[in-house]
């Protein structure tokens, strides 16, 4: 009975806690990011992964992409925030320290340049640059 007992409050307490870590940051007067994710020929990359953190490194998140390769990032606290999006195997460069005033909206473009290879989704006869 105990061990049973026992064994529910850790899964419970575990429960708790990945919650709490899954929780996007929020405050009153919460701010937003959004932008476009362009790939290396400049279109639109849908589905494309966003990560954003606080700048000094806590707190990370992915969003992703809609089909026109756009993003928003809500309910963001006042703060400074390092940005990288990435799709088919390409990187952008970190955006870093974009900041955000409570209540602000900010726009970005990230573009992806960094790969060894452009894959060949970027390519217009498919063969490896």
């Amino acid at each position: 009975m105990r061990r049973a007992f026992l064994l529910l409050s850790v899964f419970l307490l575990a429960l708790l806690a990945a919650r709490g870590v899954s929780a996007a940051p929020q405050s009153k007067g919460s701010s937003t990011l959004t932008g476009v994710v362009l790939g290396p020929d400049d279109k639109p990359v849908a589905n494309a992964s966003v990560s954003y953190q606080v700048s000094n490194g806590s707190a990370p998140h992915i969003v992703r992409t809609d089909a026109h390769g756009h993003f928003t990032i809500s309910k963001l606290k006042a703060d400074n925030y390092d940005l990288r999006a990435s799709g088919k195997g390409v990187f952008s460069e970190w955006e870093k320290n974009v900041s955000l005033r409570s209540g602000a909206r900010k726009e970005l473009t990230l573009r992806l340049i960094y790969a060894k290879q452009i894959p060949k989704a970027y390519t217009k006869s498919g063969a490896k640059q």
